[in-house]
């Protein structure tokens, strides 16, 4: 799949989608769960953001590779997505430009569309909030975009620093962005499931006064460290 990164003028109609059902759930437990639970791996860089608060999405990705400034192939990734998915898109060279807007959004929302991940700008960021489209981009930008070149859709790209499949599961948060990889899913949820019932167990255990440094054991090493304790400065001067 690799060798087919950077290529343009493609668009893959059928792609392999994870199980809609592992997907929602996944949803559930929020970037950083995850991030951990697959053993720290598949998180965006930090430069792509949210532009609102509070949402949690997670879906089947379609990836969109498009030309500095130009926005041609959001146009003909919609045909392309289905109930739930969410588009990642990179361009081929970096560029901010503001490629999505309101518009757009309504046309993805009219698709089933969940979120929009981009490593370029957008624009239209109010009305995106007030429409409830959820976006993660590295910039907001009024800088409108020309349809003039080709790109390609479903496949491999790079975005926020991340080799992205199509299908592959996208996870967004407040924290950013996490991707899983579709034939690992299941594995993933259920690492998921057993971290989130551990951090609930060692919550109710701090909600109940326990210290982390018993909880995690942390003395021990502590003290091989040269941790001291003492009752006041005067015993340091002794």
């Amino acid at each position: 799949m690799s060798k087919y990164i950077g290529k343009t003028g493609i668009v893959v109609r059928n792609i392999p989608r994870a199980d809609p059902a592992l997907v929602d759930e996944l949803q559930r437990f929020g970037v950083a769960t995850i991030h951990e639970a697959q053993g720290r791996k598949g998180l965006l860089a930090t430069s792509i953001t949210p532009i609102q608060q509070g949402r949690v999405v997670s879906g089947s990705a379609v990836t969109v590779l498009v030309a500095p400034g130009d926005n041609w192939m959001f146009h003909v990734a919609v045909e392309q997505c289905r109930p739930g998915d969410i588009l990642v898109v990179a361009p081929t060279s970096p560029c901010t430009d503001g490629y999505f807007g309101d518009l757009l959004a309504t046309s993805l929302k009219a698709h089933g569309v969940r979120a929009l991940i981009t490593e370029g700008g957008v624009r239209d960021t109010h009305t995106l909030r007030e429409m409830g489209f959820a976006v993660w981009s590295r910039a907001i930008s009024a800088q409108g975009t020309v349809k003039e070149t080709l790109g390609s859709v479903n496949l491999p790209l790079v975005c926020g620093g991340q080799l992205v499949h199509p299908g592959d599961v996208v996870v967004a948060d407040d924290d950013g962005v996490v991707i899983v990889r579709r034939a690992e899913v299941a594995q993933v949820v259920e690492a998921s499931r057993q971290r989130a019932d551990l951090e609930e167990q060692k919550a109710m255990r701090l909600a109940n006064g326990e210290l982390g440094l018993d909880i995690y054991n942390m003395r021990p090493r502590l003290a091989e460290k040269g941790l001291r304790y003492v009752d006041s400065l005067e015993e340091l001067e002794d």
